[in-house]
């Protein structure tokens, strides 16, 4: 093995080179002792991290300094968050202490390591790790936004340099990444790096896909910058003449983007005709904006037609994040729809670098969406869910939804995330209201509490002080705020109703003679296979467990040697079935052992698929693709859970489930072909079939068995090759939320 040498006078020299770049990006927001203050934290962290070295071999302060000049560069902080870059790792990774960083650096710095510091202790199993590190970081948000600013640029740098971590290890980062990191930087207002971290995610959960669609864009950039110079050339010509000074461009869009239009839409690359967007930044004063916006987009629809149905104005009414944009689809001159979109300076710093330029702007928007969601968080904080994988899943749904905007019965404007009801409007407006809501009127129409809200409704909400939260409104509300007051009142609910349970428990055991005990409580719970002894009690209290059953429940303890005996023997009856079963199709655990299974039905991996195991509470071990549509949630939340899986080389003439949508020109005869290429000239079996034919449209779907990927990969280029067939890609047989 080639030994690794390692240049300490060059590294010394690289690391004063970095140093110094970071120093000119942090130029703007320098004063005066700050350049001092940034050496302090720098000399620290070089100190610190001395004798470490990254996975790629190279100095560990490498990625401190990266951190710092990402968190200055592309978001646009200031000297505070450039000093809690560099010495972000210091807490965790050297014996230095919260408080001694206080003592140097002050409390404001202390507070934000803290923040950025990973949690350390022992967790329980049914815990996850990255959801309470998760919440964590959002505890801090209440005090200090800059702790998730500087968090989502450790993850950005993290993630452009994971090529040299084990495999295992990027799947769980790139999922967590794209369930977690990159709707929270979406609703910040940090677009580009979202737009990044979600690319980034891609390239290591689904290789495949992301290689085609670079290779693709790479192949047409000549051809796609063409149209965009002679699409711009007359919008740059007459926005000169009318003296609007401001610079027009293409910009690509992101790999994710585009992969995602894919898939809802159900085409291919080749039909995928917004590649890139036309953006106009106007160079103008803010009392001028929105007339320099509007004069703008008058001039570019005189010259290519719009479609009326694509026109989105976020300067009248702004995202929740800040985000404040016109956007208008044009048809360009070959036929192709463009999407162009209009902004000022200051719009488009907000866009790209989120709440550090919202802040640098807030003079002259104070009571921006931001503070308001920031407020909303601190709400929902407040009744934190003690189950900190529901809790960010709560969280997350209000991260990523599109926004409606609602109105009350004086005009106020409020916001909600796409797909709200009456009820989260009632809860939004305040807890209490929510807590108390029989009905709404929307429009001046009476509605029930699950009624949709949409874009431009008038609600009023009509409370009775005999209302209380129902289990059943959780089905229907979708704000994290309604869904944790919800949870909060019917807790206590359950708390109170199970306190006189437990009286009444203790009093019918007693009657038959059974001892009150912990031990007891805890077998008549799993007796009755309730979660916990107050489930035990809530219930007793609501007479759904009675004298009569806790009677057939002492007569069950008695007969429980025999069912323990019982017991064991099926015990081994299952360990013979799985010796028996052959289990060499997939080797699992990083020493890749032959281990009992299922397969996903929600991704039905095959062959050749990237995949890994998910150890399940009741079902064993199931085998998901790494694209499967639940993988990132799966790997964010129970990263612990997580197994290394690969196929072995042997796979015998086993068949696997996949599915084969394909879209086509009706025509007589078109089912016989399609089934003759699959069951005749691939010996490949089909399972189901389903065919629709709508105004001379084909769409058929088929669940088949085939051996591998590559046996996959030629039935559907053969099908493909059909007169007549437009489309054939594969699907999952299931897709669950």
């Amino acid at each position: 093995m080639e030994e690794y040498v390692i240049d300490i006078e060059a590294e010394n020299k690289e690391i004063r080179k970095r140093y110094r770049a970071l120093l000119r990006a942090c130029k703007p927001t320098l004063q005066r002792g700050d350049k001092q203050e940034i050496r302090r934290a720098f000399d620290l962290s070089l100190e610190s991290h001395k004798d470490m070295r990254r996975k790629s071999g190279e100095p560990y302060i490498y990625h401190p300094i990266a951190v710092a000049q990402i968190a200055a560069e592309e978001i646009g902080l200031g000297t505070t968050s450039i000093v809690c870059a560099l010495l972000h790792d210091v807490v965790e990774d050297t014996s230095m202490t919260v408080e001694e960083i206080e003592q140097q650096f002050g409390k404001k710095v202390a507070r934000i390591i803290d923040g950025l510091t990973k949690i350390s202790g022992i967790f329980d199993t049914n815990s996850s790790i990255q959801a309470e590190n998760f919440r964590k970081m959002l505890l801090t948000l209440a005090d200090d936004v800059r702790v998730i600013l500087i968090k989502l640029a450790d993850r950005l740098h993290n993630m452009r340099t994971m090529e040299f971590m084990a495999r295992h290890k990027q799947l769980k980062i790139a999922s967590e990444t794209s369930y977690l990191y990159a709707p929270l930087a979406h609703r910040l207002g940090l677009y580009a790096i979202k737009s990044e971290l979600e690319d980034l995610s891609m390239k290591y959960t689904d290789p495949d896909t992301y290689k085609f669609i670079a290779r693709k864009l790479n192949e047409k950039k000549a051809e796609r910058e063409k149209f965009i110079a002679g699409f711009v050339a007359p919008i740059k010509e007459i926005l000169a003449g009318e003296g609007i000074k401001a610079d027009v461009f293409g910009r690509p869009k992101s790999i994710h983007s585009i992969w995602n239009k894919m898939r809802k839409k159900s085409i291919p690359f080749e039909e995928v005709y917004d590649l890139f967007a036309i953006r106009v930044i106007i160079d103008t004063v803010d009392e001028k904006e929105k007339t320099e916006c509007w004069k703008v987009y008058s001039i570019v629809t005189d010259l290519y037609r719009p479609n009326p149905d694509r026109l989105r104005d976020w300067i009248s009414s702004p995202k929740g994040n800040g985000y404040e944009s016109l956007h208008t689809t044009l048809m360009g001159p070959r036929g192709q729809w463009v999407e162009v979109q209009i902004r000022t300076k200051r719009m488009n710093e907000i866009a790209e670098k989120g709440f550090a330029a919202h802040w640098k702007y807030k003079e002259s928007n104070s009571d921006s969406g931001l503070d308001q969601w920031i407020q909303k968080v601190r709400d929902v904080l407040s009744t934190a869910e003690p189950d900190a994988i529901d809790f960010v899943d709560d969280f997350k749904m209000n991260l990523f939804s599109d926004e409606i905007f609602i109105f009350t019965p004086k005009g106020t404007l409020v916001q909600l995330p796409h797909n709200a009801t009456a009820l989260d409007f009632a809860f939004e407006i305040h807890s209490d209201i929510g807590a108390t809501c029989i009905g709404a009127k929307v429009n001046h129409k009476l509605v029930p509490l699950s009624h949709p809200l949409h874009n431009g409704d008038q609600v009023e909400i009509i409370t009775s002080a005999k209302q209380s939260p129902k289990e059943d409104w959780l089905n229907f509300v979708v704000t994290a705020k309604a869904r944790s007051k919800i949870k909060s009142s019917l807790k206590e609910e359950k708390r109170r109703v199970a306190e006189d349970g437990k009286e009444i428990l203790e009093r019918k055991l007693k009657s038959l003679k059974i001892t009150y005990n912990t031990d007891n409580i805890n077998k008549i719970a799993n007796h009755f296979k309730f979660a916990s002894s107050q489930d035990l009690f809530f219930q007793v209290a609501k007479g759904a467990i009675d004298i009569k059953n806790l009677r057939e429940y002492a007569a069950s303890e008695k007969s429980e040697d025999a069912n323990n005996n019982q017991f064991q023997s099926h015990v081994t009856g299952l360990v013979d079935k799985i010796n028996k079963k052959d289990m060499d199709t997939i080797l699992i655990g990083d020493d890749l052992q032959k281990i009992d299974y299922t397969l996903a039905p929600c991704c039905n991996p095959i062959p050749g698929d990237d995949i890994f195991g998910f150890l399940t509470v009741n079902d064993g071990i199931k085998i998901h693709r790494t694209s499967c549509p639940n993988a990132s949630r799966l790997m964010a939340n129970y990263g612990y859970r997580i197994l290394k899986a690969q196929w072995s080389s042997s796979q015998g003439n086993t068949s696997f489930l996949t599915g084969l949508r394909i879209v086509g020109i009706d025509d007589v005869g078109l089912v016989n072909k399609i089934t003759t290429v699959i069951s005749r000239n691939f010996n490949v079996n089909i399972r189901s079939l389903s065919i629709s034919s709508n105004e001379g449209i084909f769409e058929g779907s088929i669940m088949v068995f085939v051996n591998d990927i590559e046996q996959l990969e030629n039935l559907i280029s053969n099908v493909l090759r059909i007169p007549g067939i437009t489309s054939v890609s594969r699907y999952e047989a299931e897709t669950r939320n």
